[in-house]
C-alpha cells in the first residue's frame, strides 16, 4: 500500500490520511471532511477516458481519486459493484428532452442516484480494511433525507464484517422511501426514525462520531465507525463518474464536439452531487457552469448569490424531501478547495455551529460565482413543471428533477449564451407517486402505494421492478427515537452480537 498521506481534513492540514484510510474513517477526527488539497493534481487524459466503456472509465477515474488502489484493483471492484445490477449497461443513460438533455441516475437497484455510489462503496470499504490492516468490524452510521438510506442498506446488506444503522426524519421522507427502508431484510442492517428533520439526523450522526472519538466509547469492542453519507470520500468519488458519462453521450448525440463545455444543472441539498461535478472539472472534464437547484429550503441559493450562509430560517417540508436540508455538509469541501485555508474553513464551520450563520469574503463570492449559478423552485413550480414536461415533451419526472428542470429554464433565461445543458435526474417518479400523479391532474384513489399503479396506468411508463409490491412486504424496522437519544441507541446496538430482523 502507498504510504503517502495525501488526503487531509478540511479543518486542519495536520490531520492526514491515505485514500484507503479516508474511505475507512469516513470523517476526520476533528469533524472535518477528508479532501485532496487540490483535485487538479489528480487530473488525467479525460479524452482517453471518454473512449472507454462506462465501467472501465469509472475504474480510471476512481483510481485517480483513490490512488491507494491500482487500476487493476479498481477494475475488479467496479465490475463487482455494477455488472448486471443496473437496468442498462451504461448505468446512467443520458436522454434528449427538447433542446436539453437529462442524465437519468435512477436506473439502479433502488431507483435513486445514490445507487451509483453506494453500489461500489461496500467494495471500497472492504478493500480499504485490508489495505489498512484493520480487523475491526465496521459499523456504518448514516443519516438520510430519503434515498441514501435504502441505497446504503441494499449495498451493505449481509456484507461480511460490516453493520449499518440508518437514521431518517420520521415525517420527512415519502411513503415509498419509508417503506423501502422499513422493509429492508438482512441480519446486519438497522433502521431508526428520528423525531425531527434531516438536519437533526445528520447533526446527530456527526456528533456521535465526535463523541465516540473524544471519549473512546467503543474501546476494546473491535468496532470502528464509518459513514455511507457523502461526507465519506468513498461515497462522493463514484459520483464524479457520471459527469464523464453524460459528456460522452452528449458527444455521441452530436450536441457537442470534443472540448466544448457543458453546463450541468443539479438538484441538491447536501451539496455532494454538485460538488462531484466540480471535482470532474478539476480532473480536466470541460465543465462549464454548475447550476445549483434548490427547493423552498433555498439556503444554498442565497449563499451562492450573497456569500452569507444562514440556516436560521424556517424549515419547509416539500414535495422534494431529499432536498429538505439547511446544513449542506459538502459545501465545506468546496470552501476548502477554493481557499486552501483549513483554519478559515474551521472557523466558518464553528460560526455555523455556534451562531447559525457565516459570511465569506467578497473575493470568495466572486470565485464561487465564476463556477456556480443558483436558483430555486417551490412546490407550486414543481407541480407545474411535472405537468408541463409531460404534456409538452412526454417526459415523466420526479419532484427533484422537476426542481432542476425549472431552475434550468431560469438559468437559460438569465444567460442566453449558456453552453449545452444536462439536467441531472435523481430519482424515479415512482418514488413520489402521489405528488407526480396530482401534478398530472390524476385523481388519487386509496393510499400512496395505490398511486403507483394509477400513475403507471395513466402514463404507460413502467414501474421499476424493485418498487412493485412494496406495500405488501413485511415491516421489519419500527424504532423511533428523539435526536438526543441517538448516541445511546448506537452504543446499545453496537453491544448486540446480532441483529435479528
Amino acid at each position: 500500500m502507498s504510504t503517502r498521506k495525501i488526503y487531509q481534513s478540511t479543518r486542519s492540514a495536520l490531520l492526514t490520511a491515505s485514500p484507503a484510510q479516508a474511505v475507512l474513517e469516513g470523517i476526520a477526527p476533528d469533524g472535518g471532511l477528508y479532501t485532496l488539497p487540490s483535485f487538479a493534481d489528480a487530473a488525467f487524459d479525460y479524452q482517453a477516458a471518454l473512449a472507454l466503456d462506462t465501467l472501465d472509465m469509472g475504474a480510471i477515474i476512481l483510481a485517480a481519486l483513490l490512488p491507494d488502489f491500482s487500476l487493476e484493483e479498481m477494475k475488479g471492484l467496479v465490475h463487482a459493484a455494477y455488472l448486471h445490477k443496473f437496468e442498462t449497461d451504461d448505468l446512467t443513460p443520458t436522454v434528449l428532452v427538447g433542446e436539453d438533455a437529462v442524465l437519468e441516475l435512477f436506473r439502479g437497484p433502488t431507483s435513486a442516484f445514490k445507487d451509483v455510489a453506494l453500489s461500489v462503496l461496500p467494495h471500497l470499504m472492504r478493500a480499504s480494511t485490508k489495505k489498512c490492516g484493520c480487523d475491526d468490524e465496521i459499523l456504518i452510521l448514516t443519516a438520510t433525507s430519503g434515498d441514501t438510506g435504502k441505497a446504503a442498506l441494499t449495498g451493505f446488506c449481509n456484507v461480511p464484517g460490516t453493520r449499518i444503522i440508518v437514521f431518517y426524519p420520521e415525517n420527512g421522507v415519502s411513503a415509498v422511501q419509508k417503506a423501502q427502508m422499513a422493509t429492508q431484510e438482512g441480519g446486519n442492517v438497522c433502521v431508526c426514525a428520528i423525531r425531527g428533520n434531516f438536519d437533526d439526523a445528520q447533526t446527530g450522526v456527526k456528533r456521535i462520531f465526535q463523541q465516540v472519538q473524544d471519549q473512546n466509547l467503543l474501546a476494546g469492542q473491535g468496532i470502528r465507525l464509518s459513514s455511507a453519507n457523502s461526507i465519506n470520500i468513498g461515497r462522493l468519488a463514484p459520483q464524479v463518474v457520471y459527469y464523464f458519462t453524460a459528456y460522452k453521450e452528449m458527444l455521441a448525440a452530436g450536441k457537442i464536439r470534443m472540448g466544448d463545455k457543458v453546463d450541468y444543472v443539479v438538484p441538491t441539498g447536501n451539496f455532494g452531487d454538485i460538488l462531484a461535478g466540480y471535482i470532474a472539472k478539476q480532473l480536466g472534464l470541460p465543465v462549464g457552469t454548475l447550476v445549483c437547484a434548490s427547493n423552498a429550503n433555498n439556503v444554498l441559493t442565497d449563499f451562492l448569490r450573497t456569500g452569507c450562509y444562514d440556516r436560521r430560517r424556517p424549515f419547509h417540508l416539500t414535495l422534494s424531501p431529499s432536498m429538505d436540508i439547511l446544513v449542506s455538509s459538502n459545501l465545506e469541501r468546496l470552501l476548502y478547495l477554493l481557499t486552501g485555508d483549513a483554519a478559515t474553513v474551521g472557523g466558518l464551520m464553528k460560526q455555523l455551529q455556534e451562531n447559525g450563520h457565516y459570511q465569506v469574503s467578497d473575493e470568495l463570492v466572486r470565485r464561487l460565482q465564476s463556477e456556480f449559478w443558483a436558483g430555486f423552485c417551490d412546490d407550486e413550480g414543481t407541480r407545474q413543471t411535472i405537468g408541463q414536461l409531460w404534456r409538452e415533451r412526454h417526459y415523466l419526472c420526479d419532484t427533484h428533477t422537476a426542481v432542476a428542470w425549472n431552475v434550468a429554464q431560469q438559468y437559460k433565461a438569465a444567460r442566453p449564451n449558456h453552453h449545452p445543458l444536462v439536467v441531472l435526474s435523481t430519482a424515479s417518479p415512482y418514488k413520489f407517486p402521489e405528488a407526480v400523479l396530482r401534478s398530472l391532474g390524476g385523481a388519487q384513489e386509496g393510499d400512496g402505494f395505490a398511486a403507483i399503479d394509477q400513475l403507471e396506468k395513466l402514463t404507460g411508463v413502467p414501474v421499476p421492478e424493485n418498487l412493485r409490491g412494496l406495500a405488501q412486504r413485511p415491516v421489519l424496522h419500527r424504532d423511533v427515537i428523539d435526536q438526543q437519544d441517538m448516541l445511546v441507541y448506537v452504543l446499545k446496538k453496537a453491544e448486540e452480537k446480532q441483529w435479528n430482523k
